[in-house]
């Protein structure tokens, strides 16, 4: 039986754009939870190679991105501190997708409607590659972290 083919993604056509090598792994998406435990879990995968990816506002810079492991909080202060900001806070739910282009459970740090400055935690360089999400729900991105960090022009440091 052939491999079902997965439709392209805004995040997968731009790592094409720039040469990168990926894999679009889809999962079952469960409605009444959008946790990355429940994404690890449905790959298989460590919970903490599963990448969220987080929307915040602050006081000076405005909006950034942080992505940090799937079962970890970020500490809002340290977030705040590393994007050159006195206090920040996420976004209300309701300024993701036009802020984004993207919903919850299917943000990308990867083919945002505008490129915010990016954080990513530094455990991602522990493991040979992690997953972020494609940009839709039900699909991540397996990616090196090297890989994401250029593509997202993202400064890696501590957000808990």
């Amino acid at each position: 039986m052939a491999k079902e083919k997965i439709a392209k993604t805004n995040a997968a056509r731009l790592l094409d754009r720039d040469k990168i090598k990926y894999e679009l792994v889809p999962y079952e998406v469960d409605e009444h939870d959008l946790s990355c435990v429940h994404v690890a879990a449905t790959l298989g995968e460590n919970i903490e190679q599963v990448f969220k990816t987080l929307v915040l506002h602050g006081d000076k810079s405005g909006y950034f991105v942080c992505v940090i492991p799937g079962e970890h909080e970020i500490d809002l202060k340290i977030a705040a501190k590393v994007s050159g900001n006195k206090k920040c806070d996420l976004i209300p739910m309701k300024e993701l997708l036009p802020l984004t282009g993207y919903i919850r459970g299917g943000c990308s740090p990867i083919g945002m409607k505008k490129h915010f400055p990016t954080y990513i935690h530094s455990t991602c360089n522990n493991f040979p590659h992690i997953y972020i999400s494609g940009g839709v729900r039900g699909i991540q991105i397996k990616i090196i972290p090297a890989d994401l960090i250029k593509v997202s022009q993202a400064e890696l440091c501590e957000l808990f």
